[in-house]
């Protein structure tokens, strides 16, 4: 887990829920269970901002940052995949965006990476579908400076084949196997009502489950192998999260109370 990454965990999780701003002073104390020291959150904090993801703002408790509209709008769209919020609806067409063009190489990996983020599969390489419109792609698309013909389309043949060309769903349901595996011996010792313990252990396993933002599309269950891991894997990290919510909603709100003035 790198700085950046633990930041934007912390944010999306607890901080826009709490105002969506922080001081430095509050950032370091939140992100001290995970090993991490002031200057790397400095530094990760100084390139959001340069990126558009945090903007500084002056808090009752001395200077800090805030998330910008950019940066509550991904989130957003992330937390409702992350946690599966509101229903998953399929009409049986597919978002397909044709790229007009590719870019260079390092701005066509940014592309790519974002696309996979919100959902998309490459059918080619500059042919991706989804399974439903994402609000952010008119975003991704703009900052990377690419056109595209966007349009919903139903299949002339096998969705399910459709879906195991853009996704390596065999692939995929082993990750989550494997998922459930390793984190049920990692969070096996954790004493979920230390404050600390309980904030890493959420932070460190939500930074591992949000790698399958990245792989897994949120396809319809009839288009899924049977019986699916991602089922047993996604019941999973919600018991887990949820066992050490309350301690680690506690560490939170001790972080950022801390040297908080008062009248």
């Amino acid at each position: 887990m790198r700085a950046r990454s633990a930041l934007f965990d912390v944010y999306g999780a607890y901080l826009r829920g709490r105002g969506g701003a922080a001081t430095i002073a509050a950032l370091v104390r939140l992100l001290a269970p995970l090993d991490f020291g002031a200057p790397a959150i400095r530094t990760a904090v100084s390139r959001m901002v340069r990126q558009g993801w945090l903007t500084p703002r002056r808090l009752p408790d001395g200077p800090g940052y805030a998330l910008t509209e950019r940066a509550e709008r991904r989130l957003a769209e992330a937390g409702s995949r992350i946690y599966r919020l509101g229903a998953s609806t399929w009409d049986g067409r597919w978002h397909v965006v044709a790229l007009s063009e590719l870019p260079a190489r390092t701005a066509r990996d940014r592309l790519t990476s974002s696309l996979r983020l919100l959902g998309y599969g490459p059918l080619g390489p500059a042919t991706w579908v989804a399974p439903r419109p994402s609000a952010g792609l008119d975003e991704v698309l703009a900052a990377e400076g690419v056109r595209a013909r966007v349009f919903h389309g139903a299949l002339d043949g096998d969705d399910a084949d459709l879906a195991a060309s853009a996704w390596d769903l065999t692939e995929l349901g082993a990750e989550y196997a494997g998922f459930v595996a390793e984190w049920s011996a990692r969070l096996s010792g954790v004493d979920a009502t230390d404050p600390a313990a309980a904030f890493a252990a959420c932070q460190r396993l939500l930074h591992a489950w949000r790698k399958f933002l990245f792989r897994d599309p949120g396809l319809p269950e009839d288009l899924l192998p049977t019986p699916w891991p991602g089922t047993a894997a996604a019941a999973f990290f919600d018991t887990r999260t949820a066992l050490f919510a309350p301690a680690a909603a506690e560490f939170v709100d001790g972080c950022l109370t801390t040297g908080r003035k008062t009248a």
